[in-house]
């Protein structure tokens, strides 16, 4: 695996996965690894110059389940797919911790109505 360690202060480490280590992971092709990207079960950075997802977002080789709307919450909001990132990884006041690690936990209402509240 790719370990592209680019991360924002404060923000929860994590493992990038290139597009074939994704591939690897999920055990998908190349196109439907591009097809979840697409379609915003996962959202991609370009970190030190490779499309790349934040490792934390796959669960049990699947994209986490609550990802997906809270990606399109985030666009909606008007953040772009690094700044979406870069919240989910750093640490949130409101939360008390880093919204991925809420996902995690099982309070997509609550991540959810913080990146409402972004916009």
């Amino acid at each position: 695996m790719n370990n592209v360690s680019e991360t924002a202060p404060a923000s929860t480490p994590t493992d990038w996965l290139t597009l074939p280590d994704l591939v690897e992971v999920l055990g998908e092709s190349q196109s439907r690894v591009r097809r979840l990207i697409d379609d915003h079960h996962l959202i991609a950075s370009r970190r030190s110059g490779v499309l790349a997802v934040p490792a934390l977002f796959i669960v049990d080789g699947h994209p986490l389940s609550s990802l997906r709307g809270t990606i399109i919450a985030l666009q909606d909001a008007g953040l772009t797919d690094d700044e979406a990132i870069d919240w989910l990884l750093a640490e949130d006041d409101t939360l008390g911790r880093a919204p991925i690690a809420a996902l995690l936990a099982g309070h997509k209402s609550e991540v959810r109505r913080v990146a409402r509240t972004l916009a």
